[in-house]
């Protein structure tokens, strides 16, 4: 079929190459502009997904606006039978959703109608779900909320943190796509509305989600800190008064009747912390400000804390 792809980061590179391995005729790509990187910002990044399309010679298409009329008359030169987007950053505006006679497909980190918008990955994590997947769906409108063409579940391991998951969802998601495109051109694909009562939000992430509630549980605490690995990460100031990134923790099989926020051990095997369910969270990497990311122990040797100091 032939097919113009519009993705950005990592997570899109493996739906692509999946398309391309398929042996789709990618016509062209559309994808962000290259970000200005370095320390004086003089270097532009191309994205993960231009690099996989000019190592394959696909023309790569890198507008800023979508509803000036570029972009549509672009694709109108191209003319794909199907646009697929996966974690593009932008919305499609209803003259391009219109103009593939097959419509725009989008790959969707989440079960739909759960977690539409931009982060389905670290809410999953962060609310402590025990289940994921990958949902493609009808491109329409309003954000996210197409009718649903296949999808694919997968667990989520306890440990397990964004990062991990991403990559697996990104996996996933090229091999739902090729199965979902050879359904659609055969005309066989069968589409399923979303349950508005069953609708959630992933709403963009900030800084303000960071700091660390030592009253929350240990498991509350847990999934926050590895559903927010690598930005914003979690942050506590329980090093007197200095606050830290918190990047990796564990819950140690110990119970405590400290008040929450207490210091309970500080030594080669990390920091333990009350949490306010009477378990513990053990605090394994950390990073202070200006300084690189390290194991709790390495910081410990610069960084003497006191037990029973509150956080």
């Amino acid at each position: 079929m032939r097919i113009v792809f519009m993705g950005t980061p990592e997570f899109a590179v493996p739906s692509l190459n999946a398309l391309l391995e398929a042996g789709h005729q990618v016509c062209g790509v559309f994808c962000q502009p290259d970000k200005p990187v370095g320390r004086h910002q003089n270097k532009l990044q191309p994205p993960p997904v231009k690099v996989v399309a000019q190592e394959h010679d696909i023309p790569v298409f890198q507008p800023t606006k979508l509803r000036d009329g570029t972009a549509l008359a672009q694709l109108q030169e191209w003319n794909p039978e199907l646009i697929v987007v996966a974690a593009y950053g932008r919305i499609l505006p209803d003259e391009i959703l219109h103009l593939p006679p097959k419509g725009c497909i989008n790959v969707h980190s989440s079960l739909l109608p759960r977690y539409r918008g931009a982060a389905p990955i670290h809410w999953a994590i962060v609310n402590g779900d025990e289940e994921t997947g990958v949902t493609i769906m009808d491109m329409a409108t309003e954000l996210d909320a197409g009718d649903i063409i296949s999808q694919v579940k997968t667990p989520i391991d306890s440990e397990e943190t964004v990062e991990m998951l991403h990559d697996r969802l990104a996996q996933l998601g090229g091999t739902l796509l090729v199965q979902t495109v050879a359904d659609i051109a055969a005309g066989t694909a069968v589409r399923t509305k979303q349950e508005a009562s069953q609708v959630t939000y992933a709403p963009m992430l900030s800084r303000a989600l960071s700091p660390i509630n030592w009253k929350r549980t240990a498991k509350e605490i847990h999934n926050q800190v590895r559903g927010l690995v690598p930005w914003p990460a979690t942050s506590t100031d329980i090093f007197g008064g200095e606050t830290v990134k918190v990047f990796s923790v564990c819950e140690p099989d110990l119970t405590t009747q400290k008040e929450a926020g207490t210091i309970l051990a500080a030594n080669q095997q990390g920091i333990d912390v009350a949490c306010g369910d009477g378990k513990v969270i053990r605090i394994l990497e950390l990073q202070a400000p200006g300084s690189r990311r390290m194991a709790a122990a390495d910081y410990l040797r610069g960084h003497p804390i006191k037990v029973d100091d509150q956080a």
